[in-house]
């Protein structure tokens, strides 16, 4: 098994493709050991040959499966010398559709990935980050946890829920020596986003479509600066705001309007 050897560490999870991946080879790039944990095996796999078996953990990994998580933050705990520099929960998918149309399967199964095991994650990891100075606990957020999102009212809930959880631990593991923060995406250019989105996309303004590098960068800005939410693109911030100052205004606006761009991980 590859050993990180002194080298700072990160613990992705969704790490084969999209913004994962991107955060796997700016941190392999800068000489982090990289623990890159997906369903995609086939995806890990080509991951692995491109940043060098012999820099980081690259295994399968079904987040909802408490005892396949543990085993594998006990492997990465393992590599590192129970070390774990940054955690970033970025495993999430998206299922939608007017929410009285959803199945109940479909409901859990959003709740189960996106926030359960967010939790869950944490939870085990807390440890790891505790006894590594400086350490980050770091979470994909979305931009529809700025104002909740129609159609996609079960994802948008359980980005709420990542950004009050981030909020809430920031405090928590203060006195810890851990800092916590998120990144609230908004339009990224990833596989999972429709063609004709990436095609309809603005060219300018706070939903232009961002590449998947720039949330990698955050993660890498959130390392180095003392900031909670990091919002790609920046201006999603002035929306939050926004959102808070006037719900109703926005409610109104995005009913008549049809809503507004938004992005799974």
């Amino acid at each position: 098994m590859a050993k990180a050897n002194g080298r700072k560490s990160i613990f992705i999870t969704g790490a084969a493709s999209g913004m994962g991946r991107e955060t796997a080879k700016l941190f392999a790039a800068e000489g982090w050991f990289v623990g890159a944990f997906d369903v995609q095996q086939d995806l890990l796999d080509s991951l692995a040959t491109e940043l060098g078996i012999a820099n980081g953990l690259f295994r399968r990994l079904d987040v909802t499966d408490r005892d396949a998580y543990r085993a594998a933050i006990d492997a990465f705990a393992e590599a590192t010398g129970g070390k774990m520099d940054i955690l970033f929960n970025n495993a999430g998918i998206g299922r939608g559709g007017p929410f009285a149309d959803m199945s109940w399967d479909d409901v859990r199964a959003v709740i189960e990935v996106n926030l359960v095991a967010v939790l869950s994650g944490t939870h085990m990891a807390i440890p790891l980050l505790a006894a590594t100075p400086g350490s980050l606990c770091f979470s994909t957020s979305s931009s529809s946890a700025t104002f909740g999102m129609a159609n996609i009212a079960v994802y948008s809930a359980t980005k709420h829920a990542v950004k009050g959880f981030t909020e809430a631990l920031s405090v928590e593991l203060k006195s810890r020596g851990v800092r916590v923060a998120d990144t609230l995406p908004g339009l990224i250019d990833t596989p999972i986003l429709p063609d004709v989105a990436k095609a309809g996309a603005p060219t300018e303004g706070m939903w232009r479509l961002m590449p998947a590098r720039a949330v990698a960068e955050a993660v890498w800005g959130a390392y180095h600066e003392d900031r909670i939410h990091w919002y790609v693109p920046p201006e999603l911030r002035d929306f939050d705001l926004q959102a808070t100052a006037s719900p109703e205004g926005v409610r109104d606006a995005m009913a008549a309007g049809g809503g507004l761009f938004r992005q799974d991980d």
